[in-house]
């Protein structure tokens, strides 16, 4: 198992960024794709088509997403915490991503930086 940490810089502010991934209608504008979001600790999660799926944990408004990502056959559980941090340039997340199993490990990565906070950084940098 092997855990994931980067910093990325959004030029958004921490409550525009945690609308972008908490309502699945802007998950959509960003993503392409449907998904199935709540802020409700303990509700389940769903996006691009299911490729990522999980357990929401925990929410602080404009601050804080925490949840629980699934990965079959993995006794413990995956969890990702994204903290929203305002800055003078807009907004730097800092994500953590802990016990990814080792065989998901560099398309986890990839993922992070090609299909996840590189469209949504895209989706601001629109407006």
């Amino acid at each position: 198992m092997k855990d994931f940490k980067k910093y990325y810089q959004i030029d958004a502010a921490p409550e525009e960024i945690y609308i972008a991934l908490t309502n699945p209608f802007t998950i959509e504008l960003w993503t392409g794709e449907p998904a199935v979001m709540s802020t409700e600790p303990e509700s389940e999660f769903s996006m691009w088509d299911g490729s990522i799926s999980g357990k929401n944990l925990e929410f602080e408004e404009g601050k804080k997403i925490v949840q629980q990502w699934y990965f079959d056959g993995q006794p413990e559980p995956s969890i990702v915490t994204i903290k929203l941090h305002p800055d003078k340039t807009g907004t730097s997340v800092e994500l953590k991503h802990t016990n990814i199993p080792d065989s998901d490990y560099a398309d986890i990565a990839e993922g992070w930086d090609n299909s996840y906070f590189g469209p949504l950084s895209d989706f601001f940098e629109l407006d």
